[in-house]
């Protein structure tokens, strides 16, 4: 009898003191059910196959996934599947060209024919700013038939593709308007800003970015895959509408994408690069400043540089990218002092236009205050 008091004692004891420990705690502040719903809503419709979000702020840190890794299959998508991040890959670049602008390399405002003569036509009236920010009115090569990553393309999306031959399927249009009279989003900006990268670097742009970025974060299941077809496991596959019948996309050749476009990570890891970016801890002041000064696009976002910003419906302003390849959509996002970061990732069956309303009401359970 005595030892059943005592225990019950050390019981009550015990209780107290995980209650006092855990009032101590902050509220995890994250919907967690309205989350899951959309990411139910994304598969239930068909709209995608698959869909992983990872949502984070300080020490809390919360990911959920809806569907399977592969149609043929019941295995459930891991919240840790990596993925292609499509234009994502824009932030990594004009991160590191405004790390060279922090080292004195060059500035903002210094007309691309300065470090890349004769690879721009009209180079000297386009400045790095401009091909940062997508006013540079260069035409977009993504645009012409058979040169984008986000259609099928046959067996042609396994063959390499070079800088040089991107730039020139650009160059054989006129551009969209005079450097600085207008904006027009172009895969092929990023295309020189790579360039312009490997000539200041001295080194491939890819291993640019793993040196100053990947590597330093250790954003270890973040890559640059060159020419390699594959995702590393474990990753959702990706699926695209062939002439009424669903066709396995995952693999391609990213190289047609290249520094506009290639690259391959994971929801933690783009949740990480977006807080310590916007942090303040990969560039100067300035150049954090510089990147977060939007322009105007007709959009539902404006544009910095390599940046979108987003205002969603309750007023709350969030700074990010999304990316697309064929089978793959993703939206990274975070709070504007990188506090906050949500990373979204699905594999779409039909239109992402017909999930745009699924995927902002996320982004606004993700980042608006709740309704009390």
């Amino acid at each position: 009898m005595r030892s059943n008091r005592v225990l019950r004692r050390l019981a009550v004891a015990a209780t107290a003191v995980l209650t006092s420990a855990c009032s101590l705690l902050p509220p995890d502040p994250f919907p967690r059910s309205a989350l899951q719903a959309g990411l139910d809503r994304l598969v239930e419709t068909q709209a995608a196959s698959a869909a992983t979000l990872r949502i984070r702020e300080g020490e809390h840190e919360w990911a959920a996934g809806a569907g399977t890794a592969d149609l043929a299959s019941t295995v459930p998508v891991s919240t840790s599947a990596r993925f292609r991040i499509g234009s994502v890959t824009k932030t990594f670049v004009a991160t590191v060209v405004l790390q060279l602008v922090d080292e004195g390399r060059l500035a903002l405002d210094d007309p691309i024919a300065v470090h890349l003569p004769g690879a721009v036509p009209g180079g000297e009236a386009i400045t790095v700013r401009q091909l940062l920010n997508h006013t540079s009115g260069i035409y977009d090569y993504a645009h012409e038939e058979d040169w984008s990553t986000n259609r099928w393309r046959g067996e042609a999306r396994f063959r390499t593709y070079r800088p040089q031959e991107l730039l020139d399927v650009a160059y054989a249009r006129p551009p969209y308007f005079p450097p600085g009279q207008g904006w027009h989003y172009s895969n092929t900006n990023y295309v020189v800003a790579g360039l312009l990268v490997e000539k200041l670097t001295g080194k491939p742009y890819g291993d640019a970015i793993t040196e100053r970025i990947i590597r330093p974060l250790r954003l270890n299941q973040t890559t640059v895959p060159g020419t390699d077809p594959a995702v590393p496991e474990p990753h959702a596959h990706g699926y695209t509408d062939v002439a009424g019948t669903l066709v396995d996309a995952t693999e391609m050749n990213p190289s047609l994408d290249w520094a506009a476009g290639e690259m391959i990570s994971t929801a933690s890891d783009l949740d990480r690069f977006f807080s310590v970016l916007l942090g303040g801890e990969l560039i100067s002041p300035a150049a954090l400043t510089a990147m977060r000064d939007t322009v105007e696009t007709g959009q539902l976002f404006r544009y910095g540089l390599g940046l979108q910003q987003y205002d969603l419906p309750c007023g709350t302003t969030v700074f990010g990218h999304g990316g697309e390849l064929l089978g793959f959509l993703t939206y990274a996002m975070a709070s504007p002092d990188g506090g906050r970061q949500l990373a979204l990732s699905y594999n779409p069956l039909r239109s992402p236009e017909g999930t745009s309303g699924t995927v902002i009401g996320l982004f606004a359970n993700g980042f608006c205050p709740p309704v009390r």
